[in-house]
């Protein structure tokens, strides 16, 4: 017993792909026993005590049910329990039926034996999800489609090919047998055909661009506002470029984007804990049944054993920054110019404020002027994506930290809150001309003490893209080549300064990874996440105004 009891966590993690494999061949079984010869003499006796209606009615439901648990190993690999429950059912409906079509007692003892070996790993099918909700791909229908015709070919080849001699009533028997078979092997290839149309027009299609005028996004604005699980990141939700797949309670949702061929998930999914291995799932299934290539990013170390679950491979892609507020302090001589940066832009008039979204509307033109005269001065425009962009809607959806000299907006910044208040975050930071130098350093000072005064812990400060990984002869190539780009790319983007500029917060730095089923597609994906969100080649190509010497903070 203790035996047993040390390898039941193996044999759990087993469970759904042998279950699947066997479900599999139980159904390729019972298609090609319904589409071949039954034995004469079982049917003959079958015959003297069984009505002709009931043989004919389980010959043919035998074999539809065939293909049933043939689409049911496709759940069942999936973990879904609603698979594992069917299943039951229709082994057991499959029983009596293996009798009464010809008394094959060998086809019984199999299901009956799969029954009682299915029956101890209920637990290992954790996936709460309708059947209805199971993705079918169209590799999985293909190979479902290729076995049903191969039942009809070696029916057609054993009848064909079959010597039952001469004797008359053996004749007849045969020939009654054949239009069994027939029928047998066309319910089950009509069964298909309906199944799969209705699979090709019935299944979610690719889900379409919530924007703010859409219905789905008030039930975004309420996940955000009561979620269990968010990032300060997650509020990019309300950009109005992302596409939702909500959880069936709708207090959970996944988003992500697409470009191509790539479904790119934004972080981990956004809402209830217990909710997210089934977005996970529901996402990387819908992915596949597109013939899409998917992928997360931005998750960071706790998110790392969901995705392993899902078979993702994993690449680390930079490292972010996160203050602990109750901790950080201007004092003492290594944060002296930190000090002095900020009493300089005091004591030369400028104030803070963080503004509620209510008052965000009567500040919008002046914000709007900002950053209009600070992207003139910055390559490649607005942000999409992983970045916000100033939108007049997306700007007004949250709290904005303005600092003010002379009575006019300077410079400002829009806040990521979390419900928890675990974590707080800035999206868009911008400043005018007119701001004082180190003006960023006044307006992070500042809103450090704000979030310390609203309960937060600690406040983020975003991802330095490729710090972090490693350049030892044995590290994965993508690592060795994201240090070499850290190190000698300043020409494409800002590595270093970026990881310069944030450590002098003292902030801790976790990593955070891009998840990927294949090695290979995490170039792809890297390449398609750059270009949703700087808008694609255009994006890149736009060049700013005019160039100036101004320190830039992203």
């Amino acid at each position: 017993m203790k035996l047993l009891r040390e390898l039941r966590p193996a044999a759990m993690a087993v469970a759904p792909l042998t279950a699947a494999v066997l479900t599999l061949a139980a159904g390729v079984m019972l298609v090609v026993s319904a589409a071949t010869p039954s034995v004469p003499t079982r049917f003959l006796a079958l015959l003297e005590v069984t009505p002709v209606i009931l043989i004919e009615l389980s010959h043919f439901l035998s074999s539809v049910l065939g293909l049933v648990l043939i689409l049911l190993a496709f759940g069942l690999r999936a973990r879904l329990d609603a698979a594992w429950t069917a299943t039951m059912v229709v082994l057991a409906v499959a029983l009596p039926l293996t009798l009464l079509k010809g008394i094959v007692w060998e086809e019984t003892a199999w299901l009956a034996a799969l029954m009682v070996a299915l029956a101890p790993f209920r637990a290992a099918f954790v996936r709460q999800a309708r059947l209805t909700r199971m993705e079918i791909t169209p590799g999985w229908l293909l190979s479902a489609t290729a076995l049903v015709l191969g039942a009809g070919l070696l029916g057609l080849w054993s009848f064909e090919n079959a010597d039952y001699g001469n004797r008359s009533w053996i004749r007849v028997m045969v020939e009654d047998d054949a239009a069994r078979a027939i029928r047998a092997w066309a319910g089950a290839a009509i069964l298909l055909l309906v199944f799969g149309l209705w699979r090709l027009f019935a299944s979610a299609a690719k889900p379409q661009v919530v924007s703010p005028g859409d219905e789905d996004f008030q039930k975004v604005r309420a996940v955000l506002a009561n979620a269990q699980s968010a990032e300060p990141a997650s509020n990019l939700a309300l950009l109005g470029d992302k596409r939702f797949i909500f959880s069936q309670s709708g207090e959970s949702f996944l988003m992500f984007g697409v470009r191509d061929r790539s479904w790119i998930a934004l972080g981990a999914p956004v809402g209830r804990r217990d909710e997210r291995m089934e977005l996970l799932w529901r996402f990387r299934e819908m992915a596949d049944s597109h013939a899409a290539r998917p992928g997360i990013y931005g998750i960071g170390a706790d998110d790392l054993p969901d995705v392993v679950e899902l078979g993702f491979s994993i690449q680390k892609i930079g490292e972010s920054a996160a203050v602990p507020l109750e901790t950080f302090s201007v004092e003492g001589r290594k944060r002296g110019n930190l000090r002095r940066a900020w009493r300089k832009a005091g004591e030369e008039g400028a104030t803070f404020e963080v503004l509620p979204p209510a008052g965000v509307p009567a500040v919008l033109d002046e914000l709007q002027a900002i950053s209009d005269q600070w992207l003139s001065h910055h390559a490649g425009g607005e942000k999409g994506f992983t970045m916000g962009g100033f939108t007049r809607a997306y700007v007004a959806e949250f709290p904005v930290a303005v600092v003010r000299q002379d009575g006019r907006i300077v410079a400002f910044a829009t806040l990521w809150t979390t419900s928890a208040r675990t974590t707080f975050s800035m999206d868009l930071m911008r400043y005018s001309n007119a701001a004082p130098k180190n003006i960023m350093d006044y307006l992070f000072i500042e809103l450090i003490a704000w979030g310390r005064e609203q309960g937060y812990q600690a406040f983020e400060f975003g991802m330095a893209p490729l710090a972090g990984l490693e350049h030892r002869p044995l590290a994965p190539i993508m690592s060795r080549v994201g240090r070499l780009l850290f190190e000698r790319g300043e020409e494409i983007y800002n590595f270093q300064g970026v990881r310069k500029y944030k450590d002098k917060y003292d902030p801790v730095w976790q990593p955070r990874y891009l998840a990927a089923p294949h090695k290979w597609a995490i170039p792809l994906l890297l390449a398609d996440v750059g270009l949703l969100s700087s808008g694609g080649m255009a994006g890149l190509a736009k060049r700013p105004k005019r160039v100036e010497a101004q320190a830039e903070v992203q």
